[in-house]
């Protein structure tokens, strides 16, 4: 973990730089046994394309977890977190091979509150495609 973020360090528009996370059907198969999520879109390629579907796909709680890991990463205390929303967006799309798919998460101080509080405003994509919307995190610093 790493050293917590002061307050008066951050500034209003400071980017935090975006880290890649990647994403394998196995992934997808432990998230579905910790999360009680079987469905079948989320590890049967054969059923994903029956319904339409261009392949597996990812769990949308899943990414949303990504980002909130990028966020409890950046601040250096998973207890830090107060309050965290998303939109799901779009779908992330896991071939069945070495590589899996890639979820890149970055984001912006979109505003300083009051008793040491910020506004993360967060970017999740998967290639070009933006996979979360209005996703925003509201982060206690010290």
């Amino acid at each position: 973990m790493t050293a917590a973020v002061r307050y008066d360090e951050v500034e209003v528009g400071q980017e935090l730089p975006p880290v890649d996370y990647n994403v394998r059907r196995l992934d997808l198969v432990m998230y579905a046994g910790a999360s009680g999520d079987f469905n079948q879109i989320h590890w049967n390629e054969r059923f994903a394309r029956m319904v339409g579907l261009p392949d597996v796909i990812a769990h949308g709680m899943y990414t949303m977890a990504q980002a909130g890991r990028f966020v409890t990463d950046w601040a250096g205390d998973p207890g830090a977190v107060v309050d965290f929303g998303v939109r799901f967006s779009s779908m992330v799309v896991v071939p069945d091979d070495d590589m899996g798919a890639v979820i890149t998460v970055s984001g912006v101080v979109e505003e300083k509150l009051e008793d040491k509080r910020v506004v993360i405003a967060l970017t999740a994509k998967s290639g070009d495609v933006r996979v979360l919307s209005k996703a925003r995190a509201v982060v206690q610093l010290t």
